[in-house]
């Protein structure tokens, strides 16, 4: 039965590079996935495309492809990879720059393009209201502070573009698991409404896509879950059959591990229903799924299993939520506590004083309540404490005299602190929706380096 090996090169936008290069160097694989779009990704980076026509995708694009580009090139390894972001087409073109300059010719650049539907969602929402799912209220109560609206959109526009023997692909928003199924759809040639073999393919995805978390990274819990060489954790390799089982496992020598454990966890990572998995390709059901360590590092996943996809994609929706204004102080030494206790009472009298006006603050000291407040607090003297000042606005001006305020604790009391930071920043949320299918209109475009 044949058989492609397919290696996780990235698990988010920020994710190290040299275990890709690993995994194209000394992988034998013949794809390479990057997976790098969180949900306020994309609208963080439609804000950079507005300012900008020819910005808007990955910020590591770059660097990622001037690392993997030679060894990927020299062993035919195919890229895919949604590092377009809010432009994928200027990604591409970007790309091929890159390329170009590294004396790589010949190669084919797709790019992806159609999951922007804020136009389409905009005029669809006109005449009803389309429920958000998160949080109370409807896409029209978000108004004109909404930056962007994406569609997550499947594998069978990727899966084309490497049919059309693009050598790299590149999407913006889509679905984490569509990104490795692509991949497994043009080497087998399955069929789009072969829904078990899609429900195999997505379990595999699923299970790749969040990279050194399947090989130990997340998992690792000392004293617990003890996992050797996490400093060069090596990144998951998928060894997928036609018929859909899938091995997981990691280039021999590399940190971290492969064992039914770590793939339990990611089987289960943000799994709401087992049975129903939704997805833009399939529904996957991953309720009769067997894991089996068969060696070293190595472990079988099978018994996958699909239903029909759904009418509707899911749209991520981008807007901006307000402002938080942020100060921060440290205070160390005997009395810490009490001295970082009484800068807060301090700051807390000052915001009131001055008319600071905000819809939720947040007085943390860091390390002993900023997490799960006073309730959880185990007590204790600690020798340092760090407070932390937040709050939301309505406006940038207001945000920016919180900061302001915690600064000048500097001379104004109590003794010792020190290491003053202070920031505001505009807050751009997600919600979602649910659109028919129709309206993204997903094509590929290519350019060649």
């Amino acid at each position: 039965m044949r058989t492609i090996r397919i290696g996780s090169g990235a698990g988010y936008s920020g994710d190290r590079i040299e275990p890709a290069v690993e995994l194209a160097e000394k992988g034998d694989i013949q794809y390479l996935v990057f997976e790098c779009l969180g949900e306020r990704t994309v609208a963080l980076a439609q804000r950079a495309r507005l300012k900008n026509p020819d910005d808007g995708f990955d910020p590591l694009l770059e660097a990622r492809m001037r690392a993997v580009l030679p060894a990927c090139a020299k062993n035919g390894i195919r890229i895919v990879t949604n590092m377009g972001a809010a432009n994928p087409w200027a990604a591409a073109r970007k790309t091929a720059q890159i390329a170009a300059s590294l004396g790589l010719s010949r190669l084919k650049i797709a790019a992806i393009v159609g999951d922007d539907v804020l136009d389409a969602c905009k005029e669809y929402e006109k005449d009803r209201d389309l429920p958000l799912i998160e949080i109370d209220g409807t896409l029209k109560t978000l108004g004109n502070r909404i930056v962007s609206a994406n569609a997550y959109l499947g594998a069978e526009p990727m899966a084309a573009a490497l049919k059309a023997g693009a050598d790299i692909v590149i999407t913006g928003r889509a679905s984490d698991p569509a990104l490795f199924l692509a991949p497994m759809i043009d080497a087998f040639n399955w069929a789009m409404d072969d829904w078990n073999l899609l429900g195999r393919g997505t379990v595999a995805g699923h299970l790749l896509e969040c990279a050194g978390q399947v090989t130990g990274g997340y998992f690792a819990d000392p004293g617990f879950k003890d996992v050797a060489g996490l400093a060069r954790l090596g990144f998951p390799i998928g060894e997928v059959s036609e018929d859909g089982s899938l091995v997981i496992t990691k280039v021999a020598g590399s940190g971290g591990e492969v064992s039914v454990r770590t793939c339990k966890e990611q089987l289960l990572y943000e799994v709401h229903d087992p049975a129903r998995y939704m997805q833009p390709d399939v529904v996957a059901d991953f309720s009769h799924v067997t894991v089996e360590e068969i060696g070293p590092d190595r472990v079988r996943v099978s018994g996958g299993r699909g239903t029909p996809r759904p009418d509707t994609l899911k749209i991520s929706v981008g807007y901006v939520d307000g402002y938080i204004g942020e100060g921060q102080m440290s205070y160390a030494g005997p009395g810490a506590e009490a001295r970082a206790g009484l800068a807060l009472e301090i700051v807390r009298e000052r915001l009131n004083l001055t008319g600071v006006e905000a819809s939720e603050w947040r007085f943390d000291l860091i390390g002993i309540d900023a997490l799960h407040g006073e309730r959880r607090s185990q007590g204790g003297a600690p020798y340092e404490v760090r407070i932390r000042v937040a709050g939301r606005t309505d406006t940038l001006s207001e945000a920016v005299r919180i900061g302001d305020e915690v600064e000048t604790l500097y001379t104004n009391g109590p003794a010792g602190g020190g290491g003053a930071f202070r920031s505001a920043r505009d807050i751009v949320a997600v919600a979602s929706v649910l659109l028919p299918r129709d309206l993204a209109a997903p094509q590929v475009r290519f350019v060649e380096a």
